[in-house]
């Protein structure tokens, strides 16, 4: 069994030895502080049925532990609207941040095998990013990742994916991204 505090994932030893040298060249970093690197990954599922049943919210945070690898948050409503029947304090939905080796191997996972089981995949769209070098996406269906066993699924969920990196662009983030494989679309 691999020790956790000497296990490196592949993309965090990629990112040292190949992307930072590459990213360093290509925006020519003075310092390599300046170089950017992926700060968290933000999983979210938004469970709308909760309104009618809660136990909804319970199965979509077991559904995201195995994803992520650790235990989310169960977010809940902040104000009651009374035309979705929404309280206040009423569970919604849940959230996970990763960071550090879990952040890679999530990303080594999303890339290199869930995205090319997603149904008529051609790739992410490149407009994204928010301005300040994060990037967000959609998935519609939580099924695309192998840790979920389609038989035991009642419900499909759809989850956001939101990758923050410290770049202060969305050309460096964009170039951060790609070099990690990231399938843009042309």
């Amino acid at each position: 069994m691999l020790d956790a505090a000497t296990y490196i994932p592949r993309l965090k030893a990629d990112y040292a030895e190949r992307i930072r040298p590459a990213m360093k060249e290509e925006f020519g970093y003075k310092n390599e502080m300046q170089i950017p690197r992926l700060d968290k990954i933000v999983l979210n599922m938004g469970v709308g049925e909760a309104v009618s049943d809660s136990k909804k919210v319970r199965a979509a945070a077991g559904d995201l532990t195995l994803i992520a690898g650790q235990k989310p948050i169960i977010t809940k409503a902040k104000t009651s609207i009374a035309g979705f029947k929404v309280r206040e304090e009423m569970p919604l939905g849940v959230k996970v941040t990763l960071r550090r080796a879990r952040m890679y191997e999530f990303l080594d996972r999303l890339i290199t095998v869930a995205m090319p089981r997603i149904r008529d995949f051609r790739g992410v769209k490149p407009t994204s990013f928010d301005g300040r070098g994060n990037y967000a996406l959609g998935l519609k269906e939580h099924l695309v990742f192998p840790e979920i066993n389609f038989d035991k699924i009642d419900q499909v969920w759809g989850m956001d994916v939101v990758i923050c990196t410290t770049a202060k662009s969305d050309a460096e983030a964009k170039a951060l991204l790609k070099h990690f494989n990231m399938p843009f679309t042309a």
